[in-house]
């Protein structure tokens, strides 16, 4: 998701979705024009067009080297994979992947084209609270649950890919799960059932 982080009266200083997704680098190799992927964010690749004059033949090595510079940086700025942890859900296996800083949870699921079957992500906040999610960005629909300190589900709410509505905790809560769409109704899974193995998740 992605998700956000924030009060129910969202009035947090940041809430996750991006914070700084969709800027442009801050100096372009000049010649260079970047645009920006269909959905307008810089998490797309970015896409150059070279000049077409007889200066740009003359000089095409040293622009293919900013090019291969510009593209490293811009996989650099996509971060590594995150460590995922393996849950439980009565019989059913979770395999989490694991958001438990601000640059993590900020990005969520942004941008993933699909979710493997049974895999999805664990949100570890700093603080029991309302915690909320939106879904800018996120191209696929889910459902997140969230889950009190002994791994119980309070509540779970299906979410619309690509929206910016909120989706809140019905009380404080530590953590919260996102899986694909329907994911927790097609095993059965509601408000009271417990997610097993967040707390080994937690002193990873």
């Amino acid at each position: 998701m992605r998700g956000r982080e924030c009060s129910a009266a969202m009035t947090r200083p940041f809430c996750a979705g991006g914070l700084n997704a969709g800027r442009a680098p801050s100096t372009v190799p000049p010649g260079i024009t970047i645009s920006r992927g269909s959905h307008d964010m810089s998490r797309k690749p970015y896409r150059f067009s070279f000049p077409r004059s007889a200066a740009a033949g003359r000089h095409r090595v040293v622009l293919a080297a900013l090019l291969a510079l510009a593209l490293a940086r811009g996989a650099a700025a996509q971060g590594t994979a995150l460590p995922t942890v393996e849950l439980t859900a009565g019989i059913h296996l979770i395999h989490a992947e694991l958001a438990d800083n601000d640059s993590a949870r900020m990005r969520g699921l942004m941008y993933r084209e699909a979710l493997a079957p049974n895999h999805g992500m664990l949100f570890i906040f700093d603080e029991t609270d309302r915690h909320c999610m939106w879904m800018r960005n996120t191209l696929l629909p889910l459902s997140v649950a969230f889950i009190d300190n002994d791994g119980s589900i309070v509540n779970i709410e299906e979410m619309k890919a690509q929206t910016d509505d909120t989706h809140c905790a019905r009380r404080g809560v530590h953590y919260a799960l996102e899986m694909g769409s329907g994911w927790f109704k097609a095993h059965g899974l509601g408000a009271g059932s417990v997610i097993k193995g967040i707390g080994k998740a937690e002193r990873r």
